[in-house]
């Protein structure tokens, strides 16, 4: 997930990886607080209607999700484990109950917490007999939910929501192969596959693992609550005195500005980043800002060090700060070659949805899921190989009139096209069905289908 992506208050999909900033609201606040998203007439949290299970209790997917479903009036319960990484100071307001530790990536130390993780589960069995829903994310948590299917909440249905398709699912031999078939498997009895690209069924759950069931598209968009406004188009004119709110033209005296904000990852992306900066020292600078994940930290800053014209501005509060980052940059950067092959070319990131809402075009690699939705929308630039030439000459010939151009075309766009709204009201609706009146198949609801993308 690029998810692209670590907060506070209000926070953003997978890799909007802003860093803590400060501590949860006190005991009044936090209680008005759940009891205007649950409301007074909702069944107490402690007997949840959908039971949430995540590989994370504070992961900013995480948490975001939660959040869209009390805003829905869903109570949720989450059972989900913790791991050493950014945001791990984070304590939910919500009902949740911590299933143990996992490392990421680490699939044998996984397994043996799974097997903890069913003690904690059946020790906290009364909480969860009623439930309608069982709200999977990842393979592990998949297979938590069917096993309390079988013994605890017979009654409920399943959902599976994938963020990434991880390398061990696409790579070549015995332990991906069976990696694969126990998905497989376990997709049998899902009644609901969630997908933030639909990337992933086109080129993986509808070829590789024959899933024929009914997804939802939902997009890693931001959540509308504590949005700061969103900037105004304005006319592509250079003058002095823009109007309030707008971005001015790029003057003549500063080089362009690539922001790269949220889950830093891929050692390819940063070194094709720094060649760049190399390359074009007066006509480029790029800025960073968030939680470097697969990035070694050493090197990272030993070219901050060689290039100064690349900077890094640390973590950061999102979405306090998010106005202020967009608006000091010019271009953001979408092009993620960590798994080029698969998830990387098929996910769409997170930040393609923040720099959207603020008004910065996106640069993509041609052909990937992201650049298909730039071009659909002629709201940026994508690239083709070799990047690297293909980056320089065009940072080189880019006028201001056809930046603008294309800005102004982005800030037309309506608030939906980057703000979750009907994804996350069909899902709930879908979920409140479930409770009310439950059914041998799901109902397939308005935007239930196939993306147009697809």
């Amino acid at each position: 997930m690029d998810n692209s992506q670590a907060a506070t208050a209000a926070v953003s999909p997978t890799d909007a990886a802003a860093a803590p900033q400060g501590g949860m609201p006190g005991g009044d606040v936090l209680g008005d607080w759940m009891a205007q998203r649950v409301g007074p007439g909702a069944p107490p949290a402690d007997k949840a209607g959908v039971v949430f299970l995540t590989q994370d209790v504070t992961d900013v997917s995480t948490i975001k999700r939660v959040r869209e479903f009390l805003d829905n009036g869903l109570p949720v319960l989450v059972l989900g484990f913790e791991r050493e990484r950014y945001n791990s100071g984070y304590r939910p307001p919500w009902p949740h109950v911590l299933l143990g530790r996992t490392v990421d990536g680490k699939y044998a130390h996984r397994l043996q917490a799974l097997a903890g993780a069913l003690r904690v589960i059946f020790r906290h069995r009364p909480r969860l007999t009623e439930a309608t829903i069982l709200y999977a994310r990842n393979i592990d948590q998949l297979l938590l939910a069917l096993v309390m299917k079988l013994f605890i909440s017979r009654r409920a249905e399943v959902a599976y929501e994938v963020l990434d398709i991880q390398p061990m699912f696409v790579a070549h031999g015995l332990r991906s192969f069976l990696l694969r078939l126990v998905e497989r498997l376990c997709l049998t009895q899902v009644k609901l596959l969630v997908l933030s690209s639909p990337g992933f069924h086109r080129h993986y759950y509808a070829p590789t693992q024959k899933f024929r069931g009914p997804w939802l598209l939902v997009e890693n968009k931001l959540p509308r609550v504590g949005l700061p406004e969103r900037p105004k188009p304005a006319a592509a004119v250079a003058s002095e005195a823009q109007p309030a709110g707008t971005k001015p033209l790029m003057p003549p005296h500063r080089p362009w500005v690539i922001g790269y904000f949220g889950l830093i990852r891929g050692e390819q992306t940063v070194d094709l980043m720094h060649r760049l900066a190399q390359r074009l020292p007066d006509r480029l600078q790029i800025r960073f800002r968030g939680v470097l994940t697969t990035v070694d930290e050493k090197r990272f800053f030993k070219t901050l060090e060689s290039c100064p014209n690349i900077v890094y501005g640390g973590r950061y509060d999102h979405p306090g700060e998010l106005a202020d980052m967009y608006a000091g940059v010019d271009f953001a950067w979408a092009l993620d070659l960590e798994n080029t092959e698969h998830n990387s070319r098929w996910l769409l990131p997170n930040r393609f949805y923040e720099a959207g809402y603020f008004g910065v075009p996106c640069l993509s690699v041609q052909g990937f899921e992201v650049d298909r939705l730039v071009r659909r929308h002629d709201v940026g630039w994508g690239f083709e190989q070799p990047l690297e030439e293909t980056m320089v000459r065009f940072f080189q010939e880019l006028t201001v009139e056809e930046y603008e151009r294309k800005r102004q075309r982005l800030l037309a766009l309506p608030d939906e096209t980057f703000v979750a709204g009907e994804e996350i009201r069909a899902l709930c609706r879908f979920f409140a069905r479930r409770a009310a009146t439950p059914m041998e198949k799901p109902p397939v609801e308005k935007g239930m289908q196939p993306h147009p993308a697809s």
